[in-house]
């Protein structure tokens, strides 16, 4: 993330349906990357994935969009978001366990 742009949304999200295998960690952190976010996101045992991340309000409401679609291979069913607190701990997007 660019030190430069000052953080201004974070939002935590669950992502339900197929989502696990078909590489969707991998395409949200390239995908979070390219817009400039921090955050991470990782595989949880009930099968969906789970995402922080944080950024410009803009950047964050485009990914927030493109969660609803995901990567090819990937069928979204749902996605529970809800606003947070930005973290000044986060400066780049990382696949965590």
């Amino acid at each position: 993330m660019n030190e430069r742009e000052p953080v201004s949304k974070a939002i935590h999200a669950l992502v339900h349906g197929r989502v696990q295998g078909v590489g969707f960690r991998y395409w949200a952190r390239s995908t979070a990357s390219a817009l400039g976010l921090a955050g991470w996101v990782r595989n949880r045992d009930d099968g969906s994935v789970e995402v922080f991340v944080q950024g410009r309000g803009d950047r964050v409401d485009r990914f927030a969009g493109l969660l609803e679609k995901g990567p090819p291979g990937a069928e979204v069913r749902r996605v529970d978001s809800k606003p947070v607190a930005p973290r000044e701990s986060y400066t780049r997007f990382s696949i965590t366990v």
